[in-house]
């Protein structure tokens, strides 16, 4: 009689802690599955983004991880490879032309801001200042080189061959001040200032390296042209339609994140998922 009732103590035992261990299972899988990984880039974009985490925990539950990234290659390489869920970093005309290195398996979800980009210069105070041989700053990489090309054009600094889908300094067919243009990494571009005369830096990248209006010689017009420097939150093309990720964009577009928005950047962001380009 004995043996049947350790038998069954035993088995009681067994049972309980198997029913234990499937249980806190299926909590840290229900756990897991409204958690969402976001990758950004510089500290400037992280801190708006811990103003959505908290936002997306209280409303929908879910437990967002931010991911700081200090370069524009390896957020779409990790969405893409399936380590990193989302990233918000990019603006539309970038993707468009990253988006293709990965087999087109990624897809835009929801707009963020708009940053007009900025000529910077440490020596100068206007355009005029600028001399014939001076050396000016540009990012390498395909979008934002044009972005940078458009800039000095807008500016009445140089003109370039538009055929070009991706054009580049050496595409540049009028440049009366004989500028000598210097191609860096966009992240390297703030860094470049110490050596030029000026520099095309990426907001962000400005913000990070708190780059002033007293150091601004010309400012990115916002109109319709500008459609294509809009960013955006990115997701593999085959989990755009989750619910959680649908929710984490519309934790992001709120009239709360715009006040965050004015609040961190000022002038140099402004919210686009709701913006009229004239």
């Amino acid at each position: 009689m004995k043996k049947i009732q350790i038998l069954a103590a035993t088995a009681a035992t067994v049972f309980t802690a198997s029913t234990v261990v499937s249980t806190t299972t299926q909590v840290a899988s229900a756990a897991s599955k409204k958690t969402v990984t976001v990758g950004v880039v510089g500290d400037s974009d992280r801190q708006l983004w811990e103003y959505v985490v908290k936002d997306a925990k209280k409303k929908y539950g879910i437990t967002i991880k931010l991911k700081e990234f200090t370069d524009y290659v390896q957020p779409n390489k990790a969405v893409a490879d399936g380590s990193l869920d989302l990233n918000s970093f990019q603006t539309l005309n970038y993707f468009k032309t990253q988006n293709p290195e990965y087999k087109n398996k990624l897809a835009t979800i929801g707009k963020t801001y708009i940053t007009p980009i900025k000529l910077y210069s440490k020596t100068l105070t206007s355009l005029k200042d600028i001399k014939k041989g001076a050396t000016i700053a540009i990012p390498n990489d395909a979008s934002n080189e044009k972005r940078a090309l458009d800039l000095l054009v807008s500016a009445k600094l140089i003109k370039y061959d538009t055929s070009k889908k991706t054009p580049t300094a050496k595409d540049i067919t009028k440049n009366k001040k004989n500028l000598k243009i210097k191609e860096v990494e966009s992240a390297q571009a703030a860094a470049a200032l110490k050596s030029v005369d000026a520099a095309v830096v990426n907001t962000n990248y400005a913000l990070d390296a708190k780059l002033t209006d007293k150091e601004t010689l010309f400012t990115e017009p916002v109109n319709k042209k500008a459609a294509g420097y809009i960013n955006y939150i990115v997701a593999l093309k085959k989990d755009k339609n989750k619910k959680i990720y649908k929710q984490v964009v519309k934790a992001y577009q709120t009239d709360k994140t715009k006040k965050h928005i004015k609040a961190l950047y000022g002038t140099a962001e402004k919210a686009a998922w709701d913006i009229k380009l004239k």
